[in-house]
């Protein structure tokens, strides 16, 4: 049976981090983590969120699974382009990939 994987996280990125996040905070009256000089994570936002010190492109939408392997093969086999094979960061890891139709998205799943 095939996973069901939720949209729970959409990462921005901002050449002017401090800009962006005063910005957010000042139009939406969103809250920050910090994570160090590159990122901020977005809290009160109604769904989890992060600003990354980057040049500018699209927000990135992320998924959640609870079994990584299983999200890759299934978002493989449906015809994506793997961008950024698996990776660990702080609570987890996830992969980037590009779905046929040109949008960049990731999957994540706690550790």
């Amino acid at each position: 049976m095939p996973l069901t994987l939720e949209i729970d996280y959409v990462e921005f990125y901002s050449a002017e981090l401090e800009a962006t996040e005063g910005f957010f905070g000042k139009a939406f009256s969103w809250e920050f983590v910090n994570y160090g000089p590159d990122y901020r994570d977005i809290q009160n936002a109604g769904i989890g969120g992060g600003i990354e010190r980057s040049g500018p492109k699209a927000p990135l939408i992320v998924l959640k699974t609870d079994d990584l392997s299983a999200a890759y093969q299934q978002v493989s086999d449906a015809g994506a382009e793997i961008t950024k094979e698996v990776f660990e960061f702080p609570g987890g890891a996830r992969f980037e990939f590009r779905e046929p139709g040109g949008t960049d998205m990731a999957v994540w799943c706690p550790a």
